[in-house]
């Protein structure tokens, strides 16, 4: 009995435990145990949900997963997704529906635009190559390089090649790069042409430098024999007209008298050129169209051949009683006695370079300005730019026009036409600009790279036109 008293059940035990909790001091033992317990508690997520997935990845995964899929997750005892996890499900679906549908929208229509962007561009490309490079004429020329793939019309003339066409007082500078040489200028009512003749293997041909001269592009190729059917035309013997017209008609069936200038720019050796030149007139000197100098007079024809570059002056004036090659006089020395004299920085350029691609012979240097008249010259040629300056800032001064209007006056007392070459080209405003000057101070003859901006005529100032 005694020994009973003093044991200690177990039920007693845990009771004093719980008395004892808020007792300041504790056992050691339960301090022991509440931590183990504690550190439990913390570890049991580790060991009850190995296998899930983090919160995102779920997420993704009730989104792009059947409904099926999921009850079999649910079905296999995953933790169902709390109620903040499902909201996010939601909204992120609607906003994907949504992001769908505006793509869906949106990207048919940016394409659209693009595409507008992209023809919007192209027409912009093809607008400044057209203007930098213009030959809009050139498609109604074609039925002059094949006639008879038209078929006869009533509504055609024998003398239709040039109808509706007003010839224009410009020059087709380096012919031979139109798209379709001689024909393009014609179209645009050009009166002269151009032509840089490079003699090889005794036949001239045409081209800007001897790299870019070809077998099929010869003087009689691309000029001579067109020229010769176009005025075979122009001329028709019919039952209706019975003889030749005389004098022959031109090129231009809206004004037959007027001649049609070839420039022909001697690149070789001048005497062996002319010789060759010579001999390759003979189809339209045999039918009268070149004009000539009689010994007397200077008979104008359908065509009007000047010599240019190395052309021996000598050789123009060697036959006094015939010639239908003329020269291409230098326009710098012909200025008026009352500027000839006068010291100025243009006149020393002038004489520094004027002469740029006329090769005067000695007879020529020996005469000077009397040795040029009508009667062995067309053309008095000059550079604008070594001659008279570039007008700057976009106008001449008054000491360039006097020498301008000097070098005019003194070429025309000889009875020439006067040209001025390396004209600036850009800004088109400027070169409208320029234009205008010459054509108000009588210069005859535009020296032109741009046919349609020179035969439209359109050269009056446009304000925000400058930079065009």
């Amino acid at each position: 009995m005694g020994s009973s008293s003093h044991r200690i059940s177990p039920s007693s035990l845990l009771m004093n435990t719980y008395r004892d909790n808020s007792s300041p001091s504790e056992p050691p033992y339960l301090s022991a145990l509440e931590e183990s317990t504690l550190d439990c508690e913390l570890e049991e997520p580790d060991f009850q949900y190995p296998l899930y997935k983090s919160r995102w990845r779920r997420i993704l995964d009730s989104i792009f997963s059947s409904p099926s899929t999921d009850t079999s997750k649910d079905s296999e005892g995953a933790l169902p997704l709390l109620s903040s996890d499902a909201l996010l499900v939601k909204r992120f679906r609607k906003r994907f529906r949504k992001f769908k549908l505006l793509y869906c929208l949106w990207v048919p229509l940016i394409g659209f635009f693009v595409m507008l962007g992209i023809i919007q561009f192209i027409s912009i490309v093809c607008g400044i190559a057209f203007t930098y490079f213009p030959d809009e004429f050139d498609h109604a020329v074609d039925h002059w390089l094949n006639p008879d793939s038209s078929p006869p019309d009533i509504s055609r003339w024998p003398t239709d090649i040039s109808r509706d066409i007003i010839p224009v007082g410009c020059h087709s500078h380096n012919d031979y790069w139109r798209r379709v040489p001689l024909f393009s200028a014609l179209q645009a009512g050009c009166i002269s042409v151009e032509a840089d003749v490079w003699l090889f293997d005794d036949e001239l041909y045409v081209g800007h430098s001897t790299s870019a001269l070809t077998p099929k592009r010869t003087l009689r190729s691309m000029y001579i024999d067109p020229l010769v059917e176009i005025l075979d035309r122009q001329n028709p013997v019919t039952r209706f007209h019975g003889k030749v017209d005389r004098p022959f008609n031109g090129v231009f069936d809206t004004d037959p008298s007027q001649t049609l200038a070839l420039l022909v720019d001697f690149k070789t050796d001048g005497a062996e050129t002319w010789i060759k030149l010579t001999e390759q007139l003979s189809p339209l000197r045999d039918r009268g169209y070149l004009s000539y100098f009689n010994g007397v007079d200077v008979v104008s024809g359908p065509i009007t051949v000047i010599g240019t570059g190395d052309t021996p002056f000598d050789l123009v004036v060697s036959n006094s009683t015939y010639r239908d090659i003329f020269f291409d006089a230098p326009l710098d020395v012909l200025a008026e006695d009352d500027l000839q004299d006068q010291p100025s920085e243009s006149r020393s350029d002038e004489h520094s370079a004027g002469n740029t691609g006329q090769d005067l012979s000695d007879e020529a240097h020996d005469n000077s300005r009397d040795a040029f008249n009508s009667t062995n010259s067309y053309y008095a040629s000059v550079s604008l730019k070594k001659s008279i300056g570039s007008p700057w800032p976009f106008h001449f001064t008054l000491k360039q026009m006097d020498l301008m209007r000097a070098q005019i006056r003194g070429a025309h007392r000889r009875g020439l036409k006067v040209r001025y070459w390396s004209l600036p080209a850009w800004p088109r405003s400027l070169r409208n600009h320029v234009w205008s000057v010459l054509v108000r101070e009588g210069v005859d003859i535009l020296n032109v790279d741009d046919l349609q901006g020179a035969a439209n005529q359109e050269w009056s100032t446009k304000v925000l036109d400058w930079w065009v």
